[in-house]
């Protein structure tokens, strides 16, 4: 699979070095590279790229702020010397993140997550469940985390004010997701880890939720941070 990519950074040598990498990895194809978001602004709202690799400080519109325009098609990958902004961008569900000087087996590892994920999101972006003695299609990109009880589960969705309720197993449930994309948390949870906001001592906070991270689950959660996202610490 070939993505398409941009790069934004308004330090001419940390430009350069991302565009040699781009150049030289088979499976991107390098649509654009611009010194500031404001330059790119327009041309990649018209005209959406798979993969941004983007700068974090810059003048006028900082790469965390143009991050939150760019069409949901456009996964970011954020190129920073500053890790303070570790949080943030795991907030705006960035693809991952790249402390400078950034070597190219680095860049190599991030612009593989992004084949892994557009790989796996065109194979797999739906589940359908049943509800109200229907079958209602679920939009992966949307749900937050999965709650299992005694008979039936409660999805939660994005923008949502109520649940989808359907009398299925946690373990079915947890057969049908894409593994790349989702983990157990609890006996009782599943999440999405892009969508996590905040760890706060071995629990998951969305809203005004609280989802614990058991020791049962602990380690493998963990584990799937380092090797699918940015790795938050413990």
């Amino acid at each position: 699979m070939k993505l398409t990519c941009a790069i934004i950074d308004d330090e001419p040598l940390a430009a350069n070095l991302l565009e040699s990498y781009a150049l030289k990895t088979p499976f991107l194809e390098l649509k654009g590279k611009y010194n500031s978001a404001l330059n790119a602004m327009q041309i990649l709202q018209q005209a959406p790229v798979h993969v941004l690799f983007l700068d974090i400080q810059m003048p006028e519109l900082s790469g965390m702020e143009f991050s939150k325009m760019l069409p949901a098609s456009t996964k970011v990958i954020f190129t920073t010397a500053f890790s303070e902004y570790a949080v943030d961008s795991y907030r705006v569900n960035a693809l991952d993140y790249l402390l400078k000087p950034i070597s190219y087996a680095d860049f190599l590892v991030s612009a593989q997550k992004a084949v892994d994920w557009f790989s796996h999101s065109s194979e797999i972006g739906h589940i359908f469940v049943k509800s109200d003695y229907k079958l209602k299609q679920i939009d992966l990109d949307k749900v937050l985390y999965i709650e299992g009880l005694k008979d039936y589960v409660k999805i939660y969705l994005e923008n949502e004010p109520k649940p989808i309720m359907s009398l299925v197993s946690m373990k079915s449930v947890e057969e049908m997701l894409p593994k790349s994309r989702f983990v157990r948390v609890h006996r009782s949870y599943i999440v999405q880890p892009t969508k996590i906001s905040v760890i706060d001592r071995n629990r998951i906070v969305f809203g005004k939720t609280y989802i614990p991270i058991s020791d049962n689950y602990k380690q493998p959660f963990y584990e799937f941070l380092e090797r699918h996202s940015l790795f938050l610490g413990r």
